[in-house]
């Protein structure tokens, strides 16, 4: 057997093999001899059919199983002798032309680049902080009152937060339109479920009322046949109601999951899950800083098998979300391409991180997944069910452990980089989301 690499690009590679024609045929001829010692045919006892037979049913088989394993082998051998680390799979297609005796194949693949980590000294890493005060802990808690308003029928005029309950018809050129029309409709008043001219003109109506009038749909309406065109509304105001929202007591606390329905006790709790969620704010503004140093510092052209393979894995993991989510995704066409550019990002950065544990032995201590694995428990119920549930089996704790393996990594670039700090507001940093 001969071979002879080729460099096609940056990370493309090609291996040229000729394997001997001679030792396929023994190898076919010995293969073809054990399979005839089991081999069964109609008329023959096992192990008599002759072995004309067993070549013409399973020649063709077993000398394309040979060449295969053969080419393959010696694909092997070149890679360990040149200790070349492949990425995906090669590409392996027969030459024509092979010299007498022999049988050539060309194998082009790709290669995994070197990682040369640039220098993060001249990078900065901004660190928001922020403290949980009681006005948070009292915002938090209007949500939560917001989420189970209740709401109550009045005879007053209607105004912004208000519900309503309508029936409409609309008309354009004196037809109904498409999804003109509907009946017992409810929608909060100001709350941009409707056209903002739609909403304007049901305000400061009592129930009972009827009105009429004109309404130009947006230019850029989704609709098309809809988009800048005037159409006439007839609508009936069926009920005006108000929201009440639930006072702060012991029965609000209770249903906050505070037993005792003990209000400062539910306050506490409140602060400390918005502790939890203001760390973790700043854990992960802080690690997208410091993979985004990374990825600036160290140039780096990832292999195309490895994009497509991250991209296919990323389109897997929407459709199972959109599965869960009760959608039915053989009618929708998630496209590995979609994820392309996040993919190329994710695979730049499993390098380097890689390059960098290795380099620095940054493996996840016992002690820091054992602190992360309290965390998380903390958030639920039973803190203790979770973390015997992490630790039940080895491979419930594979995630905390990489995610330690990334923390690790981060406090690595943050020594190595510039660090700063900024006060940031509550509204400012719970609207930063993560790009991981």
């Amino acid at each position: 057997m001969q071979t002879n690499e080729v460099t096609l690009g940056a990370l493309e590679r090609r291996i040229d093999m000729a394997v001997s024609l001679a030792d396929i045929e023994q190898g076919v001829a010995e293969r073809l001899k054990r399979l005839s010692r089991t081999v069964k045919m109609a008329g023959f006892r096992p192990g008599k059919v002759p072995m004309r037979m067993v070549e013409q049913s399973y020649g063709p088989q077993v000398r394309s199983e040979v060449i295969g394993e053969s080419v393959e082998r010696k694909f092997n051998e070149c890679v360990r002798e040149q200790k070349l680390r492949v990425a995906g799979y090669p590409n392996i297609e027969p030459k024509e032309g092979s010299a007498e005796g022999m049988l050539e194949f060309s194998a082009t693949f790709e290669v995994m680049p070197e990682v040369a980590l640039g220098s993060l000294a001249d990078q900065t890493i901004e660190r928001p902080t922020f403290t949980v005060g009681d006005a948070d802990v009292d915002r938090t808690i209007e949500v939560l009152r917001k989420q189970r308003v209740v709401y109550r029928a009045v005879e007053r005029a209607s105004q912004v937060g208000d519900r309503l309950v309508i029936d409409f018809t609309g008309r354009k050129d004196g037809e109904v339109f498409q999804g003109g029309e509907a009946t017992d409709f409810a929608f909060e008043v100001g709350g941009g479920q409707m056209l903002a001219d739609f909403d304007a003109q049901l305000r400061g109506l009592a129930a009972g009322a009827e009105k009429s009038f004109d309404l130009t749909f947006p230019a850029d309406y989704q609709a098309a046949e809809l988009a800048g065109k005037t159409v006439q509304f007839e609508v009936k105001l069926k009920t005006v109601e108000e929201p009440v929202l639930p006072e702060v007591d012991a029965a609000f606390a209770k249903a906050m999951g505070v037993e005792n329905g003990d209000v400062d006790k539910m306050r506490a709790e409140i602060k400390e899950n918005l502790d939890r969620e203001v760390a973790r704010r700043i854990r992960a503004r802080v690690r997208d800083q410091a993979l985004d140093a990374l990825i600036a510092v160290t140039p780096l052209e990832v292999p195309k098998a490895m994009v497509e393979a991250e991209a296919q894995q990323m389109a897997e993991a929407a459709k199972r979300d959109l599965a869960n989510r009760g959608a039915d995704v053989k009618n929708i066409p998630v496209q590995a391409s979609w994820f392309t550019e996040q993919a190329i990002r994710r695979s730049k950065l499993g390098l380097i991180v890689s390059e960098i544990v290795l380099k620095n032995a940054l493996k996840a201590d016992a002690a820091k997944v054992r602190a992360r694995v309290d965390e998380i428990a903390a958030s639920y119920e039973d803190p203790t069910e979770v973390v015997s549930w992490y630790y039940s089996k080895p491979e419930n704790l594979s995630n905390i452990e990489d995610v330690v393996v990334e923390d690790n990594v981060v406090e690595w670039v943050l020594a190595q980089a510039k660090t700063s700090e900024r006060a940031v507001s509550f509204e400012e940093l719970m609207g930063q989301q993560s790009q991981q």
